[in-house]
């Protein structure tokens, strides 16, 4: 249990998926929270609101926005299109800049970086990926946020800031974006009608899913926990099926069966078919696992869609 009076946090993505949930987290630990992004959002409860392009913004104006914080996280990413100067702005120089500020504060705070465990690139099928497997990323999201993870660290080993990433699978649960397969699927059948049938594709990957709410409980729990300079995997430590997945979701949407049609799909998607984290150092270095079971965290996204 985080103190009442825990500190300050800075949430950098604050409005994204990620980032409201982490918000209210910290909130409800104590925290005052300040969640900075480019553009506002819907209201988060407990915490404050500052506009700011981290990607683009100076050293010194991101050194002002985080300078009174006792923690900082980074939340933000982009899954947008395939964009290289796009993933490189705010997955590579959006962290140089904010470790640059971070390390000329008098009073340093904690630095957490979300990483993604795309970062380790494909896996033979039944591979438990643990924090010292290979990283070979496979696609330009991935290499751009593993570059990310790696300033974090390099910095946190050579003494400039107090760094931690955490290497997060696939975030479900309520606010699940549309970019998303779990988002979109949950638009596409709100959109179904007699008229309108859903044909429904979905290739036969297996990959681990976890709740945003154990993300956000994962970065408090790092928040209060000497994790310096540590590479820590959150997931659910289970490798599902994109289709039952698919089935949960279509269960749980109230949606009829015959409204939903099974279309051709490829036996796998491009890139790595297979992911399942290893999680044993999250559970022994920060006390976390995972508590919301995927059909709630189904159900949840489905009645806030």
């Amino acid at each position: 249990m985080i103190d009442a009076h825990a500190g300050s946090a800075v949430v950098i993505g604050g409005t994204g998926f990620l980032g409201r949930h982490i918000c209210a987290a910290l909130a409800a630990h104590g925290y005052d929270v300040l969640a900075v992004a480019r553009k506002p959002a819907q209201p988060i409860p407990g915490a404050r609101f500052l506009p700011l392009d981290v990607a683009a913004a100076t050293v010194g104006d991101i050194a002002e926005a985080v300078g009174s914080a006792d923690l900082v996280v980074n939340a933000a990413g982009d899954l947008g299109a395939d964009d290289e100067e796009r993933m490189t702005a705010g997955h590579v120089l959006l962290v140089d800049r904010l470790v640059r500020a971070v390390s000329t504060l008098r009073r340093r705070p904690r630095l957490l970086q979300l990483g993604t465990v795309h970062e380790y690139g494909p896996v033979p099928e039944g591979t438990a990926i643990a924090e010292d497997h290979p990283t070979a990323p496979g696609s330009l999201y991935a290499r751009t946020k593993l570059a990310g993870s790696r300033i974090v660290l390099d910095a946190t080993e050579a003494g400039r800031v107090d760094g931690c990433v955490l290497r997060l699978t696939n975030g479900c649960g309520p606010g699940a974006p549309l970019h998303g397969f779990l988002g979109r699927l949950a638009a596409q059948l709100r959109a179904t009608s007699e008229d309108a049938p859903l044909t429904l594709t979905v290739v036969d990957d297996q990959r681990d899913f976890v709740d945003v709410r154990d993300i956000a409980e994962a970065v408090v729990l790092a928040a209060g926990t000497r994790a310096t300079g540590h590479l820590i995997n959150i997931g659910s430590g289970t490798a599902t099926s994109m289709r039952e997945l698919a089935g949960i979701l279509v269960s749980v949407s109230g949606v009829p069966p015959h409204l939903v049609r099974k279309g051709q799909a490829p036996v796998h998607s491009k890139g790595g078919a297979w992911t399942q984290a290893d999680i044993r150092l999250a559970r022994g270095r920060l006390g976390w696992s995972p508590r919301v079971p995927l059909e709630r965290s189904l159900r949840d996204l489905w009645a806030a869609s």
